[in-house]
């Protein structure tokens, strides 16, 4: 049976009022595959790169953006437990999730406990794997550690600052002083990220420098972050907000930035974190990771330690005033889509 959808298309590197609605026909889903009637998909950093044709690895315009969603199975292809039918999943897709229904492999999907909502949900798909991958894979952070968050207002920091301070560890984040009153009520201790001596701020909560600093802009900032290490840190950097100039170059400039700074005999660490890493060579690995991290976030939800920041919740058919109020940089947390 067929399944008529409307999703957003990203035409080309359009504004957001350049984004365009169109509606199609799916067909009933394959062999491993089950159709998805999307509750929820959001609105993230990677939307906003890809809208300017800056993401690598994006495909050629053009497509239904949309990085992750949180939906409910409404039919199931062959070789595919029927019992799907009715239950409401997560997936992270990359692409695809600005639609009213999407089809999935159904390896693919992630359990959400019935009682929890789709909103709070989806804000912790991606953004709560992130998070939760970076402080307890990679940095290992532990009680009575402290942390610098760059950027810590944004959906991905707001997470991070909370998982953190439930793991026990002091966090320093930076973002602008009209954020610091509502990071405060978290138990972040704020610093302007416009600060001129933004460096000596961080050093005068934290003397003998940090044991992480989680870093999305890269750039010049790579090397303040490092500074600010404490011997035995860790340095964990997540993405680039750069506009301009391009891409590949300064990705693999970074990259060459971090490998050096790795190998300085002096007890830090550097590296760079991509939430799909490892999901080529090692496919298997990659998602029991996923749903083991996936599913400790959604219990961490259920029991009242993590509280999603929503901006605001917009129907899919305002994406352009989603899209709008997301990259305006006055909200704290995430822009919600709600297709239904």
């Amino acid at each position: 049976m067929s399944t008529e959808v409307t999703e957003v298309v990203m035409p080309g590197p359009v504004e957001p009022d350049g984004l365009e609605l169109r509606r199609r026909v799916l067909p009933a889903p394959a062999h491993g595959e089950v159709l998805v009637a999307v509750d929820a998909t959001g609105i993230s950093f990677a939307e906003h790169a890809m809208r300017l044709g800056r993401y690598p690895g994006q495909p050629k315009f053009p497509f239904v953006p949309g990085y992750d969603l949180v939906g409910t199975v409404t039919a199931t292809g062959p070789g595919v437990d029927a019992t799907l039918v009715g239950r409401r999943f997560a997936a992270m897709t990359k692409t695809g999730g600005w639609t009213t229904h999407a089809m999935l492999k159904a390896v693919d999907l992630v359990p959400v406990p019935a009682e929890l909502d789709a909103g709070e949900v989806e804000t912790l798909v991606v953004s709560g794997l992130t998070a939760y991958q970076m402080l307890h894979r990679r940095a290992k952070v532990r009680a009575g550690q402290t942390i610098l968050i760059h950027g810590v207002n944004g959906g991905v920091g707001t997470t991070l600052a909370q998982l953190a301070l439930h793991a026990g560890a002091r966090v320093i984040g930076t973002s602008s002083p009209r954020h610091h009153a509502a990071l405060r009520d978290l138990g972040v201790l704020s610093v302007d990220y416009n600060d001129p001596d933004l460096a000596t701020r961080v050093r005068d909560l934290a003397p003998g420098g940090v044991d992480a600093v989680f870093d999305h802009i890269g750039g010049k900032s790579i090397a303040r972050s490092w500074s600010l290490l404490a011997r035995g840190g860790t340095l964990v950097s997540y993405a680039m907000l750069k506009d301009s100039g391009p891409m590949i170059p300064a990705f693999i400039a970074l990259l060459g930035q971090l490998a050096w700074l790795n190998a300085l005999p002096n007890g830090r660490r550097a590296g760079f974190f991509d939430v799909w890493g490892g999901k080529l060579l090692r496919p298997e690995r990659f998602r029991s990771r996923l749903q083991e991290d996936m599913a400790a976030v959604f219990t961490l939800l259920a029991d009242g330690v993590l509280h999603p920041q929503i901006a605001a919740r917009l129907p899919l058919t305002e994406i352009r005033k989603a899209v709008e109020l997301a990259e305006s940089h006055t909200i704290v947390g995430k822009v919600v889509l709600i297709p239904g």
